[in-house]
């Protein structure tokens, strides 16, 4: 598919033109590139109308897109969505919109409106790449569910195409925008508990790998190609459609969905955002995808993933220091000993995540990612903190699946002497949907 840059931007006034120099050289990484600001970043003061608003298409229009359409704050306004399976697309468009919203089933066709500044992408894990590197080609900017890639080599593809072309890129790791776990990153990594002896996070659950299951009748409105993307051919059946998180193929399981979520609080507190383990032992034979899984940092810093999975923080991990010890969770910490960090964010930003709701909110995470369109900044959650944290997941898989212990190099992302452990950086793409040979 040809994508073209947005012709739609005009020169404007004094103030337009100001914007426009400061957002070209805000984003660091893509020098040279013009960053290119959408129309509607272009609003009043105060709260903005609907001629203001930046606009977006949904692409993927599962249970948590419908979150994150009922949680889009007023900056933003859908306009069009699109999903392979139309008929659920076209559910949505009518209970949300009464039926204004246009409904593709080929996501390209979105992404050709020039009326589009952004979308939001929450499809199933393994076809979440390639759409994002298309939406960069047609001029996006992105918000994309987590986790954030299958495997790590479209990860570093992704942030290249991010850079070139000059995007806002928010991976929906939420945790990010918490004013708690903020603060507790920030106390570790400034180093007030003190040297860090030792990280232990959940031992998620690894994929299972798919048996041959029977054919059934394909849905009526579903592209089940389009649906399958890179991964291999297989007849319709409802447990892969429905059931694909439990799958190789199509993702990590638990330990690349909620590992998502706590291997980046690991990754932030150590502020490692842009490196990684250089030592992955598991614990197990091969192909045992629930092993705990033993990494090292350059620094010395040991992360364990054993803790008996769903019996402690599945969102984040417990820090031992010097100084004590801090458990880091969704929107909470503890510490041992209790006052170890004093001082707390405001009540009302703790209270904004404290219902039931709040375990899946997603609202000041847009919030950040339409403020950085306007702004022309990275968002808190960037495509490289979302490509690097979800490779320390994709890390702890291939060394189970493997069963020995392997030497990964951060700034190469290619394990040290082991041709079969860099086999496995990348899967195998069916033809017509293989990663561009160059962004």
């Amino acid at each position: 598919m040809k994508h073209r840059r947005n012709p739609r931007l005009s020169s404007g006034g004094s103030r337009r033109s100001f914007l426009r120099r400061s957002l070209r050289a805000a984003i660091a990484g893509s020098v040279g590139i013009p960053y290119l600001v959408a129309r509607s970043a272009f609003g009043g003061q105060g709260r903005p109308g609907a001629n203001d608003r930046i606009s977006i298409g949904v692409i993927g229009v599962g249970n948590r897109s419908n979150q994150l359409i009922d949680q889009l704050p007023e900056q933003g306004q859908v306009v069009a969505l699109a999903d392979c399976y139309l008929p659920r697309a076209q559910d949505t468009s009518r209970n949300k919109s009464g039926g204004r919203w246009p409904v593709y089933q080929d996501y390209r066709h979105l992404l050709d409106r020039k009326d589009i500044d952004a979308v939001i992408v929450g499809t199933p894990d393994h076809v979440r790449a390639l759409i994002c590197i298309h939406a960069c080609q047609a001029g996006k900017h992105i918000y994309a569910e987590k986790p954030l890639t299958l495997y790590i080599r479209e990860g570093r593809v992704l942030v290249q195409a991010v850079r070139k072309y000059g995007r806002v890129f928010q991976v929906g790791t939420q945790q990010r925008s918490m004013a708690v776990n903020r603060l507790a990153c920030e106390f570790i990594r400034s180093g007030k508990l003190g040297k860090i002896r030792v990280v232990q996070g959940m031992n998620y659950p690894g994929p299972q790998f798919c048996p041959p299951l029977p054919e059934e009748p394909v849905p009526q409105g579903l592209d089940w190609d389009r649906w399958l993307g890179q991964a291999p051919w297989r007849p319709y059946n409802r447990e892969l459609h429905f059931g694909w998180m439990r799958w190789w193929d199509y993702s990590g399981g638990e330990m690349t969905n909620w590992g998502a979520h706590g291997l980046d609080q690991v990754q932030w507190a150590l502020g490692t955002d842009e490196t990684g383990p250089v030592e992955i032992r598991p614990l197990g034979q091969p192909k045992d995808m629930n092993a705990p899984v033993h990494m090292r940092y350059a620094n010395g810093v040991v992360l364990r993933l054993e803790i008996p999975w769903a019996k402690g923080p599945v969102g984040g991990a417990i820090f031992t220091g010097e100084r004590g010890r801090i458990e880091i969770n969704r929107n909470k910490f503890t510490c041992n000993p209790p006052d170890l960090i004093t001082e707390m964010p405001p009540k009302e930003e703790i209270d904004k995540w404290r219902d039931e709701v709040a375990l899946w909110q997603a609202r000041y995470h847009l919030e950040d990612w339409l403020n950085a369109i306007r702004e022309g900044r990275r968002p808190v959650a960037d495509v490289e903190i979302g490509h690097r944290s979800i490779s320390i997941a994709h890390l702890a898989n291939i060394a189970r699946y493997l069963g020995r212990p392997l030497r990964w190099d951060p700034e190469a992302e290619k394990f040290v002497g082991d041709d079969e452990a860099n086999s496995l950086l990348e899967r195998p793409q069916r033809k017509g949907y293989e990663l561009p040979r160059e962004v």
